[in-house]
Parts: C-alpha cells; structure tokens; sequence
C-alpha cells in the first residue's frame, strides 16, 4: 500500500503505523473535491495541513517519497527537509507561506526529486527553481502554473490570499534556472507566465527532451515564437499553446 489518507472528522491521521504503508502523502483529490466551507486561505486552516504533513513524515520513518499538498507553510516543509531523504515528487500549490527558505533547503537536502509542482505558490523567487535544477540531478518534471485574472475571482476568501503579495497572479519565470541546469526535463508547465519568445526559444534549445509542454495562457508569446521554438524538439508528443486568437480581440 502506498497511499495515506486523512480522517476529515476532528482533521486527525489515521493511517497505519508501519513506515513503509506511509511513503505518498496526497490531499490533492481532498482539494480538488471537497465541499467543506472552511477558509482554506487562512492561518488556522494552514497550521492544520501543516500538522497533518508532519504527523504523516514522522510516522515515515524517513520512507516518504511522494507529498502532494496545497495551504502548507515554512514550517513543515522544513521538517520535510530534515526527514524525508527520499523524496522523489513534491506538490505545494497555492501555498502563500512557503518561501525560499524551505525549498531551498529541500532541494539541497533531497536530492532523489524527480516531480516538482510549484503552482499558484508566488512567494518564491527564481533562485528556489535554481536550487532544485543545480541540487536534483534527476527532477524531469517541473510544474509553475499561474492563474488566469478571469479565474481569481473564484478563490475562496481571495483577499485574504492576495492582501500580502505584492505581485498580481499572473508571473514570470526565470529561463536560465531551466536552460542551464534541467536540460534533463521531459515534462514543463508554464501557465499564464509572462515569458517572451526569446525565453521560450532559450529553453527549448537547451531542454531536447522535452515531451509535454504547456504554455496556455501565455501571453507575451506569439505563434511564430512558438512554432519556431519548438521546431527543435524531436521528442516532443504534445503541447499546449497559448489562444493566440482570443489575444488579438
């Protein structure tokens, strides 16, 4: 068995104590499903995700390998960081309160990381995805998707996410944490991120292993950069392009 679920009634684990029965962490279906009508954007409610996460990597016993989460902090990640050597897939979507200070610490301390989905979680900064392509010589996935402006508005309790950033939800992505160190990728998502052709071209040349690859709602790109880019890439199976049409009108 390799999944570990969470008891909703009273937010309590209730998993079995055999290390090896607790090596995937995944909320993600809970997420994606659930009904409750609790503010998920709140403190109270991400100290509680963060206790179940570290319930879940001390019963590991150092045997956690997959973690799929959203609402997370610092502070469990970087309990992650120091007990989970293993760890080959990380998930922290739409995390506000996780910052470079524990994926950093992530990326030099797991280094077996082959997944890595960053999404919506704009607190980080370029050198966090620089940390992890110079540290996971294995990471072949990699996952930092934003969130269309016309999508925002169905955020539970939004303000209370967006009161402390000081950027709008719409980013940008450094393209030389990529191109100089995950030439290894097969798998890119980059959703809604402000990159140009330039960018787009740079990474393309450097990563020809590329199998997927996802630029929805990219709006700096045109469809020549685009078409050009990925010209190059002999392995490519499929890929998402920007709607160039709906960006003329």
């Amino acid at each position: 068995m390799h999944l570990c679920w969470f008891a909703r009634r009273g937010w309590t684990v209730d998993v079995c104590k055999d290390p090896l029965l607790n090596s995937v962490f995944d909320l993600e279906t809970w997420f994606l499903t659930s009904t409750e009508t609790c503010n998920r954007w709140s403190f109270e409610f991400s100290k509680k995700v963060d206790c179940m996460l570290m319930s879940v990597v001390e019963r590991s016993k150092g045997s956690l390998k997959e973690i799929r989460v959203r609402h997370c902090t610092d502070e469990s990640l970087l309990y992650v960081a120091d007990r989970c050597p293993h760890l080959e897939v990380l998930w922290v979507k739409h995390c506000p309160n996780v910052t470079d200070k524990s994926m950093e610490k992530i990326a030099l301390k797991c280094p077996k990381i082959m997944e890595l989905d960053i999404s919506c979680s704009y607190a980080l900064s370029s050198g966090c995805m620089e940390m992890f392509g110079k540290n996971c010589k294995n990471l072949q996935i990699i996952k930092q998707n934003f969130t269309a402006l016309s999508e925002v508005s169905r955020f539970e309790s939004f303000e209370n996410y967006m009161e402390n950033l000081p950027i709008i939800p719409i980013g940008s992505v450094d393209p030389h944490a990529i191109r100089c160190h995950m030439q290894q990728l097969k798998h890119l998502e980059l959703r809604f991120l402000t990159k140009t052709d330039k960018a787009l071209a740079s990474i393309c040349k450097q990563c020809p292993k590329l199998e997927y690859l996802d630029l929805f709602g990219c709006q700096n790109l045109t469809m020549y950069g685009v078409i050009n880019s990925t010209s190059t890439l002999k392995n490519l199976k499929e890929i998402k392009k920007p709607n160039f049409r709906a960006l003329f009108f």
